[in-house]
């Protein structure tokens, strides 16, 4: 669990896909969003519980049933706004009411907390980042290490590059990065370190990054 300024940002690894579902807060206001809720609701909701929170909305960075998997469980005791990206596939986006369309440069409230909205497409066409201060929530976008598939339906491997090159990278180094599944060497990173060690950020070009993604 990280707590950083007034935003706290609970990690949990959950699932057989190694998906990392979070629960973000606001520490003053004790409002909390589930952000991707799979596999295990209840876990979640005892572990909101548990820390002291109420959980006031849903933060979708995709449409991924393995990212969704659980939202219309959380919904039926927890009827909250779920907020996600304007442009993800119709294939995507889950059938429940209380849709909220995202575009990027869109900001969501949590609590007294103000969230930047970042479209970042490549691995969905809905792909969102959540961004507070010197801390992102990525979704598939970026792994510890590695990056989101660029092979499925939906999938833009250009717009991926778009999205990493252009969109992340020149968040400020020390930008706490937090991402959807654990597939890496540590369960967080910081912009900056990733520049040093994820080769889907050294590719120097796109035509680079494209081979070393798509082999």
């Amino acid at each position: 669990m990280e707590s950083k300024s007034n935003l706290l940002v609970h990690q949990m690894s959950i699932g057989p896909a190694d998906n990392f579902i979070y629960l973000i807060g606001d520490t003053e206001t004790k409002e909390m969003a589930s952000v991707d809720p799979a596999w295990d609701v209840p876990f979640i909701l005892a572990e909101a519980e548990r820390l002291g929170y109420t959980i006031t909305s849903v933060l979708l960075t995709h449409g991924h049933g393995d990212h969704t998997n659980g939202l219309t469980e959380l919904l039926e005791s927890h009827p909250v706004p779920v907020y996600i990206s304007r442009n993800e596939a119709a294939q995507f986006r889950p059938d429940v009411d209380g849709m909220i369309d995202l575009d990027d440069g869109d900001s969501v409230t949590l609590g007294s907390l103000i969230l930047q909205v970042i479209h970042t497409p490549g691995h969905s066409p809905g792909g969102l980042c959540f961004l507070y201060k010197d801390q992102i929530l990525v979704g598939d976008t970026l792994f510890i290490d590695g990056c989101g598939r660029c092979d499925l339906p939906g999938s833009d491997v250009e717009a991926m590059y778009h999205s990493i090159h252009k969109k992340l990278m020149p968040l400020p180094d020390n930008t706490r990065i937090y991402v959807g599944h654990n597939y890496g060497p540590a369960p967080v990173d910081t912009i900056g370190g990733q520049k040093k060690t994820n080769r889907f950020m050294l590719a120097s070009t796109k035509e680079a990054f494209i081979k070393e993604r798509m082999g």
